[in-house]
């Protein structure tokens, strides 16, 4: 059933492996995707064309302070309306205690805006627009990262991701009345290509050591999830945080 019928979607961090399946789930769904992009614009393009639904490519680079309420108000020019956002694009970085005090603090200023201050800045726009039409909904990608703490090289991801989870659900404590729910993801190892990279890297059996079922999620299965969390019929899972891990991480 085409449960997102009528349904505009913004979705950041749309040419991705996980933004691809995010897409092309939605469309099966029936909603018309705005697929944000960072620098690929022609694999942007190929995805619209796939997925039809009147689908639309937006450029905006997140490291820009500016960008992210750029990125939303050009969404709702081309839409007039957007029923849900979708906050998935993010980076890892890795850094070290003993890196220069400046690269230091540079890769924790771009984590930060990435993962945590642009999705804030479109939460805050979609906030007033979803007051405005009388409600909307709110997914974030966090990240498994971000429940116990992270490996001691890639902190600021887990730092980011975590406060990303804190800003989903005080936007689902403080909004709920205006029918806005928010809703957090955290995913474990996805097969992407970050994550084929690390395989190629350590070999998988360092990937899949710590997973219970012995394998990574498909990025289907989060694309799956977040057509479900998107439903007019799944208000009371605002304010979750959904592992998907494989049982790698039981909170």
């Amino acid at each position: 059933m085409a449960h997102l019928n009528g349904k505009t979607v913004l979705l950041t961090g749309a040419t991705g492996s996980i933004g691809k399946a995010i897409s092309r789930e939605l469309a099966v769904e029936g909603a018309r995707v705005l697929l944000h992009y960072g620098r690929n614009k022609d694999a942007a393009q190929a995805l619209a064309d796939e997925i039809g639904n009147e689908a639309k490519c937006i450029a905006a680079d997140l490291s820009d302070p500016a960008a992210p309420t750029q990125l939303w108000n050009e969404a709702v020019k081309a839409a007039g309306r957007i029923d849900a956002l979708i906050n998935n694009a993010g980076v890892l970085s890795h850094s070290s205690i003993a890196d220069p005090l400046t690269e230091w603090q540079s890769t924790w200023t771009r984590d930060m805006q990435v993962n945590l201050l642009a999705p804030a800045d479109l939460c805050r726009a979609a906030i007033q627009h979803f007051r405005d039409h009388c409600g909307g909904k709110i997914i974030n990608m966090a990240s498994r990262a971000a429940q116990g703490g992270y490996r001691a090289e890639a902190m600021s991801y887990g730092a980011t991701k975590a406060a990303l989870i804190n800003l989903t659900q005080s936007i689902a404590r403080g909004f709920g009345a205006d029918n806005i729910t928010a809703t957090a993801l955290a995913p474990g190892w996805v097969r992407t290509d970050m994550s084929e990279a690390y395989v190629a890297e350590h070999g998988e059996a360092a990937a899949l050591s710590g997973i219970p079922i012995g394998r990574m999620a498909e990025p289907s299965e989060i694309a799956e999830l977040v057509a479900f969390v998107l439903r007019t019929s799944q208000p009371s899972l605002s304010g979750a945080v959904l592992d998907v891990n494989g049982a790698s991480q039981i909170r």
